[in-house]
């Protein structure tokens, strides 16, 4: 922070040191701006013509030591007496969103003379990162985080069906879900462009475990196929519930088994991961009734047999009681392994509670899957 300042007082110091004195001013006196850079003075040859929220700029000219107030639009910016002279101000474009849109930057003086200069604010266009949880039933209500969710906004899923907003803040949307969405990616909208998620809502890809039905070597009577009143509500189908004690490194498979006892299932890790993990992650849907707060999971998928090592999952988590997509990168799975090639035949796999320390375990789990992190267009 303390270089940062130091700069912006030596770009000052270099640009006003020329200031002209009260008896020989420039211009007849009549304030005048020259050009908009880049504080930072390695930039000094960077002209802008235009910039986004949040940036400090230079507004630099002649006669400008009387400047009062700086509007971007129908935006008031914060002004600081030091950064003001003759010949240069330094200020920081408003963060807020203007209701009126003229791409002016003006400048109020002392004397209440206005100088206009043309100067576009570029606003940002929405931008999607993750979804709570991305299972959620038409009625209820989803929500998302990212940035830039600047009212108006729409949301719309694939199959056009859009969304009730519920609540916006720039950063989360709460929308409700209308009957007709379908899995795929989300669109949301503004006034300042549109954004397409990269993950899937109801994702329905490369799913490797979804008691859809019941696959595999142990833990039939973890499936829930009629959840009851104490249950969890199902999101996609069937799904693992663990309710007992677990003790300090005790073993107890949650899923899993070679690739002839879980069938075609198997077969659903893309060759790409396998090969590129870095690309992929490791997500599946997580309840939590009580906190995830001791022992481990221990995951070993996209392996060829049992012999290939664990990836831990450690505590804490907790969803306190409602469905989150948890997102694991798969590379950080993978690291885990010896290296791994693919499988034509299927893969091998295992989750499995084993750790330190003895856990409550109330979880319920569903959709185990490997899928891209990033979609390509």
């Amino acid at each position: 922070m303390q270089k940062i300042y130091s700069s912006i007082v030596v770009l000052i110091m270099c640009i006003g040191i020329f200031s002209c004195t009260k008896d020989n001013l420039p211009n007849n006196g009549e304030p005048r701006i020259s050009y908009v850079r880049l504080t930072d003075p390695a930039t000094a040859d960077s002209l802008l013509v235009e910039a986004g929220q949040g940036v400090l700029i230079a507004i630099v000219g002649e006669n400008l030591g009387d400047a009062r107030e700086i509007w971007f639009n129908d935006q008031k910016a914060s002004l600081t007496q030091p950064y003001i002279t003759a010949t240069v101000i330094l200020v920081s474009i408003p963060s807020q969103i203007p209701v009126e849109v003229d791409n002016k930057l003006k400048i109020i003086f002392a004397s209440g003379k206005k100088l206009e200069y043309n100067f576009p604010v570029k606003i940002s266009k929405p931008l999607v990162t993750r979804m709570d949880c991305e299972y959620v039933a038409a009625g209820d209500v989803a929500v998302i985080t990212g940035d830039f969710f600047y009212p108006p906004v729409t949301v719309a899923f694939t199959g056009g069906a859009t969304g009730e907003i519920v609540e916006t803040t720039d950063k989360q949307l709460r929308v409700r879900v209308p009957a007709g969405a379908q899995p795929g990616q989300i669109t949301i909208k503004t006034n300042f462009g549109e954004a397409i998620s990269d993950f899937w809502f109801r994702d329905n890809r490369n799913i490797f475990i979804s008691s859809d039905p019941f696959t595999g070597w142990w833990n039939y009577s973890f499936v829930v196929t009629n959840p009851g009143a104490d249950d969890p509500a199902a999101i996609n189908g069937n799904y693992i519930r663990v309710k007992q004690p677990i003790s300090n490194w005790g073993w107890v498979e949650l899923a899993g088994g070679p690739a002839d006892a879980m069938g075609p299932i198997s077969k659903n890790i893309p060759d790409e991961a396998i090969l590129k993990p870095e690309n992929y992650n490791l997500k599946f849907e997580l309840n939590t009734k009580k906190p995830y707060n001791n022992n481990g999971l221990k995951f070993c998928i996209g392996v060829k047999n049992d012999g290939q090592g664990d990836f831990s999952w450690k505590p804490p988590y907790d969803t306190k009681g409602v469905w989150q997509t948890v997102v694991i990168p798969y590379e950080e799975v993978t690291a885990a392994y010896a290296k791994q090639t693919v499988q034509p035949n299927g893969y091998y796999t295992r989750i499995v509670f084993n750790g330190a320390g003895e856990l409550d375990c109330d979880m319920s789990f569903d959709n185990f899957r490997v899928v891209p992190k990033v979609i390509k267009k």
